[in-house]
Order: C-alpha cells, then structure tokens, then sequence
C-alpha cells in the first residue's frame, strides 16, 4: 500500500472495531428498527447508514468535508437539518397509535423507510462528517503517490467493519421482535422510550458546536 500512502492499517482496524462497539445514534437505530419491524427492517436501516458512510468517505475524499470545518454556516445548516430530522422521527414514534401491525404492510412499507432514514441520520449529521474528515487523514500519508485513494481505502474498510456489527444488532434486534408481536403493549411502550431518545439525539445535535 506505500503507492497509496496507507499506514499502521493494522492498528486503523482496530480503532474502527472499537468506534463501531461503542454504542451511539447508530446502534440504537438499528435496534430500533429491527425491534420494532423485523430483523429484515433492521438490516435495511442498516445498509442506509452504511451507504451514509459511503457519502461521508467520499466527501472527505473529495475535500467537501474541508467546508463543514471552516464554514460556520455550512456546518449549522447541516446540524439543524440533521437535528429537525430526528425530532421529527421522533415525535413520529411518539405521536403513533400503536396497536397491532399488520406485519407484511410494515414489512413492505419499513424496508425503504429504514433506508432512507438510516441515510438520511447519518448524512444529515455534521460531525460523522468532520470525524471522517480529522480521523481517516491520520492513517495517510499526504506524501504519497495516491493519498485519495489511501483515503478512500480506508473509508471503506470502515464501511466493512460497521456493517459486519450493523447485522449483529439488526439480528440481536430482529430477537427482541419476537416478544414485541405477542406482547403489543410492550411495543407501545418501546415506541415512546424510542421516540424520547431520539428527541434527544435532535436536541443535542442542534446544541453541538463544531470543535
């Protein structure tokens, strides 16, 4: 990889092992989605963040990202977005009737939508973006023949590793909705612990500051 400038790669998969074990939006996304409408929903949600990653890598690549970290305005637009967006799912879950489903409606309708929102979650968050930007760069070095490409190798061993644990928790997940189809009270009330939380991620989002 010395064409590529690519370095201590060894020790960068590790780091993204670690990155994709610590729980955060992400994880408690898939979760969610695949508690709630299956294990199929789940993996859905799943790729949609990943392909979010996908737009994140080639930002950085390309330099885009650069303009988050020296535009105030571009970065609060994007936080805002991005924060209205999860207060919006939110409020969603929140504001649903609940009840039972019918489950090939939910599995027709959840597919798309779990991808699209997991996308649109990670792309409308302005410090996925930055952190691709601070952290991929760290493992290449700008000397090289082909540094983008080191980035975007990189990038997409990311995208690799936080798959592979993307459907270990649309599995886990796809468990817990095994018990939410015979119990639908306990489905009612994982609706609104859900729509909380993500009501938080949407305020402490609008509240972040770029570092």
């Amino acid at each position: 990889m010395g064409s590529l400038g690519i370095q201590h790669f060894d020790a960068f998969l590790l780091a993204c092992i670690a990155l994709d074990l610590t729980p955060g939006l992400d994880t408690f996304y898939i979760l969610t989605r695949s508690g709630r409408e299956g294990r199929g929903v789940g993996v859905a949600a799943a790729l949609g963040i990943n392909a979010g990653c996908i737009v994140h890598t080639l930002a950085a690549v390309l330099g885009i990202s650069a303009v988050l970290m020296t535009s105030a305005l571009a970065f609060s637009v994007l936080k805002y977005a991005g924060a209205a967006y999860l207060v919006w799912i939110g409020l969603r879950m929140l504001l649903s009737p609940g009840g039972a489903r019918k489950s090939a409606e939910t599995r027709g309708r959840g597919l798309g939508a779990a991808f699209r929102q997991g996308m649109l979650t990670n792309v409308l968050n302005p410090k996925v973006a930055l952190f691709f930007l601070a952290f991929l760069p760290q493992f290449v070095s700008m000397q090289a023949t082909h540094p983008q490409l080191g980035l975007l190798v990189l990038g997409l061993s990311f995208i690799g590793t936080g798959t592979v644990w993307s459907m270990v928790l649309a599995l886990l997940g796809g468990k817990i909705h095994h018990l939410l189809t015979t119990r639908p009270r306990v489905g009612q009330w994982m609706d609104r612990v859900c729509g909380t939380v993500l009501l938080g991620f949407g305020v402490k989002l609008a509240l972040q500051r770029p570092a």
